[in-house]
């Protein structure tokens, strides 16, 4: 994949492997171009490399937890051309969240309706799409 192509990009950030299987086959049989990390350390890498999309991003995962991820993001100035969507298995907030609810654009529970995946997916990168165009980044 084309790391500059802004169009239909979408990391999938989970250590579980069952899942980021599951999201790839999914988004990627609905159009998207999907590519997968295993903890946010390597999230941070791919954006590092230029990724600019969707990123689907599991808030439990050891070592660097979703929330982490996205400090790490915002501490190295990463934020802009991309949208969060957390990926949890939790009905309660964070406390890890406060602050950092405003780079988050949308959650999404596990287990997970494929189709609301995809809908919710579809509608953000939109959103990153529009947000481009009209030359808005992230403040």
């Amino acid at each position: 994949m084309e790391m500059s192509d802004k169009t239909n990009n979408v990391m999938i950030v989970d250590d579980d492997a069952h899942v980021r299987i599951a999201v790839r086959t999914i988004l990627y049989d609905a159009g998207f171009h999907v590519i997968a990390a295993d903890s946010g350390s390597q999230c941070i890498d791919l954006l590092k490399k230029g990724f600019t999309g969707v990123i689907l991003l599991d808030i439990m995962m050891p070592e660097m937890d979703g929330w982490d991820t996205i400090r790490a993001i915002l501490d190295n100035k990463l934020e802009e051309n991309i949208a969060i969507i957390m990926l949890t298995a939790k009905n309660v907030p964070d406390k890890k969240m406060i602050g950092l609810q405003e780079y988050v654009v949308d959650y999404i529970t596990k287990p997970f309706d494929n189709e609301d995946l995809i809908q919710k997916t579809s509608f953000i990168m939109s959103y990153v799409h529009d947000r481009n165009n009209m030359g808005i980044t992230a403040e």
